[in-house]
């Protein structure tokens, strides 16, 4: 073999150890290259993430940030016009426990009322020309012409307050005004009145303190009339302090005591508080409840310089509610029976006794008392309601004399249109009819119209 032979036998040997040897060094370093690669891919691949992450987070803070503004916004009063400024800035109530609940309420209320009595006349001043008591009715005289009277003393108002506390604890208070109160003008000019306390209370979960309906008296049965009150003559209707416990249908109350007396101003020396039970029941069907109340009748008589303590005790039981007759019609009624517990009857029609003169005792008046009033629906705007109310009174004539009232009775009929809400538009007629020991009678008839706005 040639020296050049050998040479061109050599190269191609030498270059394939090369390749040979080469190749795994490159192939090393081609794996530690995508090694590398692979390490940041995977490092922007977190961090990637991170990113849309972070974004995903911000969306949601800028959501519930944007739902927040939309609330406040809501529930942000509107701007004030320039030149004004909000009436209220701070809470109305700044003495008050946080939480504490703040409302206002009553109504206006305007009536008109024609009145003609068959046998006397009412005084100028009476009450009874702004609303019907029965105890007023003229008995003895002749025949009036008609008189025509109108007001708006019966508008009222009331603020109270309510607070729950975290334990469950509830507390608040309630004050009513009305404007019913002895007259500070005359019609004339002005026909200003007085404005009058109807409630004033506060409570602590179960118990009651303050001036508001009697326990022995249920509110809600009393049927819807034009008249102040409607069934007058034979309704119980008190407001007075006391001291109240509640739970569930159960209550019992010590209540300001009177003793109301024939031919005497009324006694205010009653030595123990009125007690008063009460237990309710209702449902579906409407309410129905049972009352108790026993009372002391007491009053200082003297004689010569010697004054003497005479007392008795007085009690009765009442019983009523209203029976939901159909989805259009109800039934109100209550019936009241008991001795020396006239002052809870009609206003005070009666006395709740009369001093025996031959000892001195206070001997009590015997009542029974009741109503009933049919109330029907024609649509959501337009109702009327029936009532029948009577009481009699037991007088011991020979010592209560003929001059005294031996039974009041009243048929009234109504009707109510509503135009809209807590718009009331009402006119009713009513006969009325006062039975004295003696036989003699006199009775009233009235036209009346009225209008409330309930707010």
């Amino acid at each position: 073999m040639t020296m050049r032979s050998s040479k061109l036998v050599r190269r191609p040997l030498a270059a394939a150890l090369f390749v040979a040897l080469a190749a795994p060094g490159l192939a090393f370093a081609q794996s530690d290259r995508e090694k590398a690669l692979e390490s940041r891919v995977a490092d922007l691949e977190r961090q990637v993430q991170l990113l849309l992450s972070s974004q995903q987070q911000q969306a949601g803070q800028i959501e519930q940030a944007q739902t927040q503004l939309t609330e406040v916004q809501q529930h942000q009063p509107k701007p004030v016009p320039a030149g004004k400024q909000p009436i209220q800035v701070t809470t109305i109530t700044p003495s008050a426990v946080p939480g504490t609940t703040f409302k206002f309420g009553g109504f206006i209320k305007a009536d008109f009322l024609a009145t003609r009595t068959g046998d006397g006349q009412l005084a100028d001043d009476a009450v009874g020309r702004s609303l019907y008591l029965p105890g007023q009715t003229p008995v003895g005289g002749g025949p009036s012409d008609v008189d025509y009277n109108a007001h708006a003393k019966f508008s009222r108002f009331n603020l109270g307050v309510d607070h729950i506390a975290e334990n469950g604890d509830k507390a608040g208070a309630l004050v009513e005004m009305d404007f019913f109160g002895n007259s500070l003008g005359n019609q004339t000019a002005t026909n200003t009145y007085g404005v009058t306390l109807r409630h004033a209370y506060m409570y602590w979960n179960n118990w009651l303190a303050g001036q508001t309906w009697s326990n022995f008296m249920d509110a809600g049965s009393i049927p819807e009339a034009v008249d102040f009150v409607g069934p007058t003559d034979g309704v119980i209707f008190v407001r007075q302090t006391q001291i109240r416990y509640t739970n569930g249908g159960f209550s019992v109350a010590l209540e300001n005591p009177e003793t109301t007396l024939v031919g005497t101003t009324a006694s205010d020396r009653g030595a123990l508080p009125d007690l008063t039970l009460r237990y309710g029941w209702k449902g579906d069907w409407g309410t129905f409840g049972i009352g108790g109340l026993v009372k002391q009748l007491k009053v200082d008589r003297t004689v010569g310089t010697t004054v003497y303590d005479d007392s008795s005790i007085g009690g009765g039981l009442t019983l009523g509610g209203k029976w939901q007759a159909g989805a259009s019609d109800s039934i109100h009624y209550q019936l009241t029976g008991g001795e020396g517990i006239a002052r809870y009857i009609g206003l005070g029609i009666h006395q709740d006794g009369v001093l025996d003169p031959t000892d001195g005792s206070v001997d009590s008046i015997g009542v029974l008392a009741g109503y009933i009033g049919w109330r029907h629906a024609f649509s959501p705007k337009l109702r009327t309601n029936l009532i029948f109310a009577r009481s009699d009174y037991d007088n011991d004539t020979a010592l209560t004399g003929l001059g005294v009232t031996r039974s009041v009775q009243s048929i009234r009929g109504n009707v109510f249109y509503s135009p809209m809400p807590k718009v009331d538009v009402g006119a009713e007629l009513m006969y009325g009819k006062r039975e004295l020991e003696s036989g003699a009678d006199g009775d009233i008839t009235r036209l009346q119209f009225t209008t409330k706005y309930t707010f």
